[in-house]
């Protein structure tokens, strides 16, 4: 967004929408405020349900707010990235707006997870293509999107990440409330979310 924002011959136009909205999860497009950027719009779309008839109500409320907010802007390009629901409501308005879109890390792969369909029904929607490894070009390629519009681009957090002051290690342990081992492991799952017995 720097990078856009920066360019003379760009203008950035951002919406928030999702949990950036959420108060439950600390309405952090205050966040975005705070690192320079204007919000020119904010798509208000989640219900309080995470159950699948509340995440398609949200879906649908994305919609029609995504809808309203493309009609206003007028943008040139709708620039995503991942694999959300509230991103498939984007795009879909924008596709249906005839906005063309950039979509950064498709091609990736989270077998059994609802994100999978999410992330390559967006790839099938998006004109330009922003990958992270050579596996992903080949995906969004198998997918049928033409190889000159699939960039390798690599991860874009590393960027965020090479600007990070790490905390030392006491700081960490006070930060977490928690005294650190000589050895540690963290361990992250992601839920398989398309098997009904395991999903929850």
């Amino acid at each position: 967004m720097e990078g856009i924002r920066d360019a003379p011959e760009l203008e950035l136009q951002v919406v928030a929408t999702g949990t950036h909205l959420s108060s439950e999860f600390g309405l952090t497009y205050r966040e975005i405020e705070q690192d320079g950027f204007v919000i020119d719009r904010k798509v208000e779309m989640l219900l309080s349900s995470d159950s699948p008839a509340g995440v398609a109500k949200s879906m649908g409320l994305g919609l029609i707010g995504f809808g309203d907010a493309l009609q206003q802007l007028q943008p040139d390009l709708m620039l995503v990235l991942g694999d959300r629901f509230e991103i498939f409501s984007a795009v879909t308005a924008a596709m249906v707006a005839r906005i063309p879109v950039a979509h950064v890390h498709g091609g990736e792969s989270t077998e059994g997870a609802f994100d999978e369909a999410i992330r390559h029904s967006i790839t099938k929607m998006s004109h330009l293509h922003f990958v992270a490894a050579p596996e992903y070009r080949n995906r969004v390629i198998q997918l049928g999107e033409h190889p000159d519009c699939v960039f390798l681009v690599g991860g874009l957090g590393i960027d965020s990440i090479k600007r990070l002051n790490l905390l030392d290690r006491a700081s960490l342990e006070r930060a977490l409330e928690f005294q650190l081992g000589p050895r540690n492991l963290l361990v992250t799952f992601h839920p398989v979310t398309l098997e009904n017995a395991t999903a929850s």
